[in-house]
């Protein structure tokens, strides 16, 4: 399994209307067909930059899968953010393996 992690910083004078954009452009992604489920979370750091922080966070069946949305979407999906909010959002992308999950066992008191 692989995520494919945006974090974003969102200026406050747009951080309303990119968040309820977000919630369209994180479908959009979706519907490529490359991921198989997001998480949208909050990044809780006071920033030295200011604004706000989110992180979303896209599960890919294989690494093929993430490039190959490099290749056919990544792009004409990040214009529109970049068209709409300009420099008053700022992205950085990391992709990451899951090695393993670990789930609490019964504990008994």
């Amino acid at each position: 399994m692989y995520i494919y992690n945006v974090t974003i910083n969102v200026d406050e004078t747009i951080h309303n209307e990119w968040l309820t954009w977000m919630e369209t452009h994180i479908l959009d992604v979706l519907n490529t067909g490359k991921f198989l489920s997001a998480k949208f979370t909050e990044v809780l750091v006071n920033e030295e930059m200011g604004g706000k922080t989110y992180s979303v966070q896209y599960t890919a069946n294989t690494r093929e899968d993430i490039e190959l949305y490099y290749k056919e979407d990544a792009d004409k999906l990040r214009i529109k953010g970049v068209k709409k909010f300009g420099d008053k959002m700022l992205a950085f992308r990391t992709e990451l393996r899951l090695i393993k999950e670990f789930y609490p066992t019964n504990v008994s008191n």
